[in-house]
């Protein structure tokens, strides 16, 4: 998996450029069916951005979303645009980056009315509290209209539809309000999106611009000023948060490469009479090693670490710690790495980190197994 990739998505072209002006030299990348996308770079970091257009609604960002992740395996996923306002607490033109996001149109129609069944994704953890630092420091530097104080970044749900909402009055309004009133703005993409990212094991952030407040007026003159200023700033955000991103998988991946070599700091005991203990993978003479991980520099060496790993997830299963639906998705998934691996044809195939990742969203509540995964879907990355 490239460590230096974030997939941007939008579903309006007002969007497309608004993202695509943050990027410096920007070039097509045609998938094979026919997919456009352009890969640029945030200006100023080693951070590239792979960008698509999905057009509206959930399904079609879902499918775009899925295809982005194949084609690109990267380090997260970001939908950036416009959305309306659920309520007064968020000003046109501020940002919102979703907590979580509703799937607000389902439901089962019964003789005493229609009741909500909804489905929701939460944000991944990691790319939630990047997300929240990067809003405390600041420094959105979005645009507004003059006299207006600068755009706030607000975290909360997003509600995601299949219909567009422009009225607080009729009645898919009230059913919104009663049964999703945490939520701060709604649109028609997020949904799809996120579970195309829960499918994959990738992480989503949603970011939407507030450009109109859902009321009955995202057709007036004042909403069409809105929309670009309200897609700019998202956008602006989005790159701030996508160059953090590879900044961090940066800081990791050296740590862990200096981690896999010798302590050269001393340990020293202030406890004088008492013993000092370590964790240590190895020990030589007077020299600590730390996070020893296997070394996989061919084929036969991943297939040998997936069969390895079948154990680890067979013990994990006889402990409990995975259920024997989560068990069974899980040994499919390294049962498709595996094969995929020992193909014969040249270049590793991309079906095996792509069913490493999806494996790591099934056994993400097991650390264990999921710091024993990482290596193999780094190798599933880089190997020819």
């Amino acid at each position: 998996m490239p460590k230096d990739l974030v997939v941007i998505l939008t579903a309006l072209n007002l969007e497309y450029e608004a993202v695509r002006r943050e990027l410096a030299s920007p070039q097509v990348h045609r998938h094979e069916r026919g997919t456009r996308f352009e890969v640029g770079t945030v200006p100023g970091t080693s951070c590239r951005v792979a960008l698509g257009l999905t057009n509206k609604g959930n399904h079609p960002a879902a499918v775009l979303a899925e295809r982005a992740i194949q084609e690109f395996s990267p380090v997260a996923v970001l939908f950036v645009g416009v959305a309306g306002a659920l309520w007064d607490t968020t000003r046109l033109g501020d940002v919102v980056m979703a907590t979580h996001v509703y799937a607000y149109h389902g439901g089962t129609s019964e003789d005493d009315g229609l009741k909500a069944r909804p489905r929701v994704w939460e944000a991944a953890h990691g790319i939630s509290q990047l997300g929240s630092y990067l809003a405390r420091k600041g420094g959105l530097a979005g645009e507004t209209p003059d006299g207006q104080d600068s755009p706030q970044v607000h975290f909360g749900a997003i509600a995601a539809g299949e219909v567009v909402q422009n009225s607080r009055i009729s009645a898919e309004a009230k059913w919104i309000r009663q049964h999703y009133n945490d939520a701060l703005a709604i649109e028609m993409e997020a949904a799809g999106v996120a579970q195309a990212g829960h499918l994959s094991g990738s992480p989503v952030a949603i970011i939407r611009g507030i450009s109109d407040r859902a009321d009955g007026t995202k057709s007036n003159t004042e909403d069409r000023n809105w929309q670009p200023l309200a897609a700019a700033n998202a956008a602006a955000f989005a790159m701030r948060l996508a160059a953090e991103l590879i900044g961090e998988q940066e800081q990791i991946a050296m740590s862990r490469d200096d981690g896999a070599g010798r302590l050269t700091e001393h340990v020293r005991n202030t406890a004088r009479a008492s013993t000092v203990g370590i964790m240590a993978s190895s020990v030589t003479g007077s020299s600590v090693y730390l996070n020893s991980r296997p070394t996989i520099s061919s084929r036969a060496d991943l297939a040998a670490e997936l069969d390895s790993f079948r154990e680890h997830l067979r013990r994990h299963h006889a402990a409990g710690a995975l259920d024997d639906d989560t068990y069974q998705e899980a040994q499919a998934e390294l049962d498709t790495a595996g094969r995929a691996a020992k193909e014969t044809a040249s270049g590793l195939p991309k079906q095996v980190p792509m069913a490493l990742k999806k494996l790591r969203g099934l056994i993400a509540d097991c650390p264990e197994l999921v710091a024993g995964l990482a290596p193999l879907i780094v190798a599933a990355g880089t190997l020819p």
